[in-house]
């Protein structure tokens, strides 16, 4: 065999869709976890700088920012050992169907039950990300919010007689608690919270990790279809082979019978 036929038959054991789908679920979990955890370190520096001055007003806060930021180190790691895993699955799967399609193989029980159990996981962990991708347009709606008002301000077109009136509120989200010092801003202090990079940086930042977590359930749904697909074939190989089995059976005791008849005949 040539080097040319080696490659050809090496690229024809690639799991393609399983590639693709890695490639996405690696770049979103990315994007939305270096993003997110950078986002969230910006969201509570410009909060202590501007609205809560006061460090035990933002203590829970600042507490709950810090699992957050724990939570994405830990659904980094998984979605890193995961995606290896169904890469690998991909690859057994395409040989598996591959050595069917050439007799050489049989599929067992056991890997048909691995993948009906990725089927499920996955499944599971499609709707979880699927909590985390709305969870995340949250804060983006809030930077929005603020972002078009200090826009609206500096806008020549707005004719605003009294800029100190038009206030940004964060208490009101549930933030950080009501008596928080001082808890709004007002005005030319609006417009320099809106000009400090914190609050430029962590926007953006907002809006890649929210891109990031669609694109994280995208290639889960990715693979919820591929694993659907090999599963299916697996089961269907299965059933095809049993009833070849059995079909060979009754062949061969036609056969045996056959053969009894002709000996009783000539004896």
């Amino acid at each position: 065999m040539g080097c040319f036929e080696c490659c050809i038959k090496c690229l024809g054991g690639v799991p393609y869709a399983s590639l693709v789908a890695t490639i996405l679920c690696f770049s979103g979990v990315a994007l939305f976890c270096g993003c997110g955890h950078v986002a969230l370190t910006g969201t509570l520096t410009m909060l202590e700088n501007h609205f809560s001055q006061i460090t035990t007003d933002h203590a829970t806060l600042t507490i709950v920012i810090q699992t957050m930021q724990y939570v994405i180190y830990g659904i980094a790691s998984f979605f890193f050992v995961y995606g290896i895993i169904l890469l690998a699955e991909g690859f057994y799967t395409t040989s598996a169907v591959k050595k069917e399609l050439q007799s050489q193989f049989k599929t067992t029980v056991c890997g048909r039950c691995i993948t009906a159990t990725f089927v499920f996981l996955t499944y599971i962990l499609g709707l979880a990300f699927l909590g985390i991708f709305g969870f995340s347009a949250i804060p983006v709606f809030l930077f929005y919010n603020m972002w078009t008002t200090c826009a609206a301000m500096k806008s020549p077109m707005a004719n605003i007689t009294d800029p100190d009136s038009i206030c940004v509120d964060v208490r009101q989200y549930g933030i950080i608690p009501w008596n928080a010092t001082p808890g709004k801003a007002c005005g030319s202090t609006l417009g320099d919270i809106c000009s400090t990079s914190e609050f430029y940086l962590s926007f953006h930042l907002y809006i890649v990790a929210c891109a990031g977590a669609g694109t994280t359930l995208i290639a889960l749904i990715h693979y919820l279809m591929i694993l659907s697909a090999n599963w299916a074939y697996l089961r269907s190989s299965c059933n095809q082979n049993e009833y070849q089995d059995i079909k060979t059976k009754d062949d061969d005791a036609e056969e045996g019978g056959s053969k009894e008849g002709l000996n009783s005949s000539y004896s």
